[in-house]
């Protein structure tokens, strides 16, 4: 209440001194104008008079100029005229009574010859004195008066004042009453509402965070206020979560149980995590800078453990706008209001982005190791551009651990294969681990790399390398075993070279328990008015537009699907997430097209008046933009033809906490080894998979039931925390340098 009254009280005294120092201005304005008009009707009337007054005072006839006085004289307008000696000779009826023995605008006026003119109190009246010489022949006979009533200048200051008082006691009482309704609304219960929650929060009854108030009022201290409230209860449901999983003699890994055990483990050494693909880009959008996370499996699984973990994680500039958003060194807090870790970009040239990302990077690396039947392309320029982008990428790494001791660096994926041994050749002290995010082939298939030698070298200087499955890290172990000379020790899935011992290991990556924290309140009924399609049975997928993911042979499945169970037909739905990726690759663009051509002649072929079978949403789209179409489908198709794990399963399964919908799986993706109930299909088999579409819209509610709850129990019990977890201890246990044969 005081903070209220002291806003109140400030307002009125602003207020009055902004009123007060206008009505000044405002007064000294209509004074100037008042004064003027006044001087310009007194010399009009005295110039017009002096002609004929001054033949009359010249031959000494009063009652002449008494004649013409009493013509133009009025009861606000009077006039004088005075001798050669400034004595008064006649004057009008009404102003000789009260006028004084000499006046001074008179005596100047007779003396000097000049015209003189003031202001005067002339009996009990402000009036405004006009004197003019009167003249013949060059000799001063006297001089004319013209005195003018100027007492509406103070009525008219007088009546500023008290419009302006009143206009200042309606401004401030409507200000008040306005700051009362502000800060009641937007202050008082606010805080009424923190109050409200911080007291829940402190008996222990569930209760939502408030509201962020307006933080346009507030600024960074409501931003805080809110951001703490949610903090205060995140962390409240984690203790809860942890002491539910102590109880019930669970050991799943939580974010706070992967805080904890990086504590504990790390020992304050800092964690460094890199790759290509940044977790989120900034790009200029209508003049505005807008941030973007990118679809990818990559930033899906890793931004979760950075942000319990926290650290540094380098990656490539891909935004137009990174620049702006970061400081000269490029690094940039991550998330923006909150910021867990750092994300520190690398800049690279237009050549170098082509040469080793879409070149060798996607052209050669990416369908060499996965069984798509795309002939990879090696060109000597690209590999070149390859090995400069990881040196460039080594630079940036030193720099971010040069202070640090025994750090732990994270290398992510094909595109920094030269990566390990160029840190390592620098900082031994380093625990450096990559991941290899997609499939590895048998060694005859890798051996038609011709830098096969150099890559494997590259990837040796690693102290620990992960893939997602162990029939990936067998087919490495082979490969090394035919490429190199190197000792390998089957048993401990280890590779001793050059003094050096290099652990190969699987880490089947996943997804966070929570897709997304706060789920947008869509239902399927706006879900499907918002796609203007209405339907008994939803379709999803959601994946990159890519050659690995087998979106053709899907867009046919499902046309066989309708051929052979025509009473579905204007009852199933099937809607297609894909979002554009590399699409300055020929291959890629070729692929666009046979997506859409494909999607068009199955509309074609089946669509009806009020009825499309396939709805194609071609953009990129964020995780709350997916997450309906996730929580409301009645089955999901991964249908990849080669992949590593594929995410996109894992997220849907993890966002079904009704415990409803069917995954429709290839048993050629990683996520197949552990996600054992979905349907399993192979998507070359057109009628297989067609087949599995039928039972999963067929399928009775309690089997849809079972299968979901094994595998979100699947899905929760191998998070990226427990990923992450078992991937960090591993690497940690490793001694700074690693000599001969590998420990038991």
């Amino acid at each position: 209440m005081r903070f209220t009254v002291r806003l109140v009280v400030a307002i009125w005294i602003s207020a009055m001194v902004v009123i007060a120092g206008f009505t000044f201005l405002q007064i000294q304005q209509e004074r100037e104008r008042l004064v003027n008009d006044l001087e310009r009707r007194a010399v009009l009337l005295a110039e017009g008079l002096k002609e004929a007054i001054e033949p009359a005072v010249a031959r000494g006839s009063t009652s002449r100029v008494e004649a013409i006085l009493k013509k133009f004289g009025e009861p606000r307008r009077g006039l004088a005229v005075y001798d050669r000696f400034a004595d008064l000779m006649v004057a009008t009826r009404d102003l000789a009574p009260t006028l004084p023995p000499a006046l001074p605008e008179v005596t100047d006026a007779v003396t000097k010859g000049v015209v003189s003119r003031g202001f005067r109190s002339i009996g009990d009246r402000w009036t405004y004195v006009y004197a003019t010489p009167l003249t013949r022949d060059e000799r001063r006979l006297g001089a004319l008066a013209v005195v003018l009533d100027a007492t509406h200048l103070t009525t008219a200051e007088r009546d500023l004042w008290r419009d302006d008082a009143i206009r200042f006691v309606v401004l401030a009482l409507a200000l008040s009453l306005i700051v009362l309704f502000v800060v009641r609304g937007s202050v008082s219960r606010p805080m009424a509402e923190i109050s409200a929650w911080t007291k829940g929060l402190r008996t222990g009854r569930p209760v939502p965070p408030p509201a962020v108030p307006d933080a346009g009022l507030f600024g960074p201290l409501a931003r805080e206020v809110s951001m703490l409230a949610r903090s205060l209860q995140k962390a409240q449901a984690a203790a809860e979560e942890e002491a539910a999983l102590r109880l019930a003699g669970e050991t799943v890994w939580t974010e706070e149980r992967l805080k904890q055990f990086v504590n504990l483990r790390l020992e304050g050494r800092p964690l460094v995590v890199v790759s290509n693909r940044e977790p989120v880009s900034h790009y200029w959008k209508a003049g505005k800078v807008h941030a973007q996370t990118p679809a990818s499996g990559l930033v899906t699984a890793m931004d979760p453990v950075m942000r319990a973990c926290g650290g540094v994680w380098v990656a490539h500039a891909s935004g137009d706008a990174d620049r702006e958003t970061a400081d000269e060194r490029g690094r940039v807090g991550v998330p923006e209001d909150e910021p867990r870790y750092t994300l520190r970009r690398v800049w690279l040239s237009k050549e170098e982005e082509q040469g080793y990302y879409y070149g060798f990077a996607n052209e050669g690396l990416w369908p060499l190791c996965h069984i798509v039947h795309t002939r990879p392309t090696f060109r000597p320029q690209d590999f070149a551009h390859y090995v400069e982008v990881n040196r460039k990428f080594a630079v940036t790494v030193l720099d971010e651990i040069r202070e640090a001791e025994a750090p732990l660096i994270l290398i992510q994926d094909y595109h920094f294969a030269l990566l390990p041994a160029l840190v390592k050749a620098e900082r031994p002290d380093a625990r450096v681990a990559i991941f290899w995010h997609i499939p590895w082939p048998n060694f005859e298939a890798f051996g038609i790399c011709p830098w096969q030698r150099e890559l494997l070298l590259g990837m040796l200087g690693a102290d620990l390398i992960g893939f997602h499955t162990q029939y990936h890290c067998n087919n490495f172990l082979e490969t090394v075993d035919r490429a190199l000379e190197t000792r390998i020790d089957w048993e401990h899935l280890a590779i001793a070279r050059s003094e050096r011992v290099t652990y190969v290991k699987p880490f089947p990556i996943s997804v966070a328990p929570e897709f997304v924290e706060d789920p947008p309140p869509i239902s399927r009924e706006d879900l499907l008015r918002e796609l203007g399609v209405g339907a008994e049975f939803l379709g999803v997928g959601v994946e990159r537009v890519d050659y690995t993911k087998g979106l053709p042979e899907r867009f046919r499945a499902l046309r066989w699907f309708f051929e052979r169970y025509p009473e579905y037909r204007e009852r199933v739905v099937f809607v297609q997430l894909g979002a554009p990726s590399r699409s300055t690759i020929k291959r890629y663009q070729e692929l666009q097209l046979e997506v859409e051509e494909t999607i068009r002649e199955v509309n074609a072929e089946l669509a009806t008046r009020t009825w499309r079978p396939i709805l194609y949403l071609n953009r990129h789209h964020e995780h709350r933009d997916i997450w309906p179409f996730y929580r409301h489908a009645d089955f999901c198709m991964v249908t990849a033809l080669h992949d590593g794990m594929n995410l996109v399963a894992k997220e849907f399964v993890s966002v079904r906490d009704d415990g409803d919908g069917v995954l429709v799986l290839s048993r050629f993706t990683g996520a197949s080894y552990e996600l054992r109930d979905a349907l399993l299909v192979n998507p070359y088999d057109l009628a297989e998979t067609a087949e599995a579409i039928r039972a999963a819209v067929a399928m009775e509610p309690g089997e849809r039931r079972a299968r979901m709850a094994r595998m979100r129990q699947t899905v929760r019990e191998h998070n990226i925390y427990r990923w992450a977890g078992l991937l960090l201890s591993d690497l940690s246990r490793i001694p700074a340098e690693t000599t001969g044969a590998p420990a038991s």
